[in-house]
This record gives C-alpha cells, structure tokens and sequence, in this order.
C-alpha cells in the first residue's frame, strides 16, 4: 500500500517540478517568484533567530510573494502581485520566457497591502519611467491607485494603465490564459481583497495569498480545491505559538495546522494540489528542513518555492 501512495505522489507531481535551469518551457505555465509574507525575511528590526543571519546572510529565495504567469505560444507573461522584489522576480521571469520584452504584458492585484501592490513604484519616472503597463485590479483598488499619491502619478503619467475587473468575471488574456477574480474577506482598509483562478489550456490554479479564515468565506475551500489542479493559498502562520506578543484579531489567518485539519479527510490526490504560500518570517515551513515542514510534507501537502514550475 505505502508502494502504491508512492508511485501515485510521483504521478501527481510530475508537472509541478524544482525547475532550476532556465530552459525554455514551451506550453504555458505558471512559475514561483515569491513566497514570503509582504515585509519579507529578513524582516525589518527582527532580533530573532529566524532572521539574525539572513541580514549577514541573505537567501536569495526570500523573496515577497508573487506568481510569474507565462503564455509561450503568444509570447506574453504577466506577474501576479507588484511584490517590494518586482526588480528580481521581472527579471527571473524573463530568463524563462521567450519574449525579450523586460515589462510583463500586465499585472493582477489582489489587495492594497504593502507586499502586494507597492513594487508598481518602480515603473515610475523615478526609475523605469514605463508606458502604459496594465495593471488588473477591482474597482476599489483602482481607486485606491488614482486618487493617492504616489501611485496616482503612476497613472498620470501613464507608466501604469488600470483595467478594472469585476468580482466573478472571467478576463481573456490569451488564446490559452483566461483570470476570474474572486472576493474573500480580509482586512480590507484601502481596497477589496481577491484571489484568483488562472486558468490554461490543459490545467487550472487556485491564488488566495490572503483571507483571514476559511470558515467566514462565502465560498467551501475544499469544493474550490475540487475545481482546480493546483491551490496556492494563504499559509502566513504555522501556528499562534511564532507571534505571542501580537493580538490573533489583528492579524488574522488560517494557520496551517488549521487548515491541515480541516482537509484532513481529502484523498491524497487532493491534497497534493494544496501548494502553501505567503510565510512569515518566523514561519518555520520557511526551513524545509524544520520539523514542521517534514509534517507537512508527510501528509502529502506541498511547500511553495522561489522557481517552482507548474504547466498549464
């Protein structure tokens, strides 16, 4: 039986692979720019353990979350999130595309967090000075943009140009990629907060890099695993035990032991679809060594890294 569980792991995984050669891909895919929560890791005045030798030392795969998109066929790639480390992860992108063009054909939003959005400011005159990059956001996001500076000079400029999208809505991007857009609750002072589902010509994802729990959603997290191939989601916490001195209420997510248990009863194939993301720093799973991440692993979940490749 542990021969056979074996075999059906390898089978599942076989399209989302460690890619580390900058080989072209030919069919679309989507590929791991990012992982980490919006103040990255190191994070900023951090005295612990988890992030004393990083400022020595930095990882080059501490990068803030962040989905590169490629469509191979039509020469176009797309970022989802304008992460703080959009110069890198643009630049990563490109090495895995055909196109030479250094600016993606257009970035999807979900949320005005600082992780999520504040990278745009490099396409402004400042530095990229760029023309008419579209930027996909909802409706109150769009708002958010237009009317508070600095990013409102992003948009008289025309280095930024927003597409509104619509809650629900399916967007065309290409003859193989289409985006719908989706509320899920979160803290939403600026903006609405989405997640998407991207969807290829053979395969379909699940984005949700933020929500503040399962349960208070509209919609059953495991009926949307049951639609798609793979769930990149919200795995900002391991548990309560890496933030003691903060309020739960002000920070609220899903820890993952929290949604371990819950998709405690899904079948093995289910499982392996659930990709964790968004870690904080003092996320263990952030050591694919740590104890914690072997349990994760164990039950047949995934740990999202910086190059992973997913086809679609």
């Amino acid at each position: 039986m542990k021969l056979f569980y074996c075999i059906l792991l390898l089978l599942i995984t076989q399209s989302c692979k460690h890619h580390q050669d900058n080989s072209i891909i030919k069919e679309p895919f989507i590929i791991i720019l990012g992982t980490v929560q919006d103040a990255g890791s190191p994070h900023i005045a951090c005295k612990k353990d988890c992030c004393r030798d990083l400022f020595l030392q930095p990882n080059k795969t501490r990068k803030v979350v962040c989905l590169g998109l490629t469509d191979p066929e039509n020469n176009k790639k797309y970022l989802f999130e304008a992460s703080p480390n959009i110069t890198e992860q643009l630049k990563s992108l490109k090495q895995f595309c055909t196109t030479t063009a250094e600016t993606p054909d257009g970035i999807f939003l979900t949320h005005a967090h600082i992780g999520h959005y504040t990278g745009l400011m490099y396409f402004g005159k400042e530095a990229m000075n760029a023309n008419k990059i579209p930027v996909f956001a909802m409706p109150l996001m769009k708002i958010f943009l237009e009317n508070n500076g600095p990013w409102s000079q992003l948009v008289s400029n025309k280095n930024i140009e927003i597409k509104e999208l619509e809650d629900n809505i399916e967007t065309v991007l290409t003859s193989n990629l289409k985006v719908i857009p989706f509320r899920v609750p979160h803290r939403d002072e600026y903006s609405e907060t989405v997640g998407y589902t991207i969807i290829g010509p053979n395969k379909k994802a699940l984005f949700i890099p933020d929500i503040n729990k399962w349960e208070i959603w509209d919609k059953n997290i495991i009926d949307e695993i049951s639609k798609v191939d793979y769930a990149f989601i919200d795995a900002t916490f391991y548990d309560s035990n890496e933030i003691p001195n903060r309020k739960i209420s002000e920070i609220p997510h899903p820890f993952i032991i929290e949604s371990m248990a819950l998709f405690e009863k899904l079948s093995i194939k289910e499982k392996n679809k659930i990709q964790f993301i968004h870690f904080n720093h003092t996320n263990p799973v952030l050591n694919l060594k740590s104890e914690q991440s072997k349990k994760i692993l164990k039950r047949g979940y995934n740990i999202c890294r910086v190059n992973d490749i997913f086809k679609l």
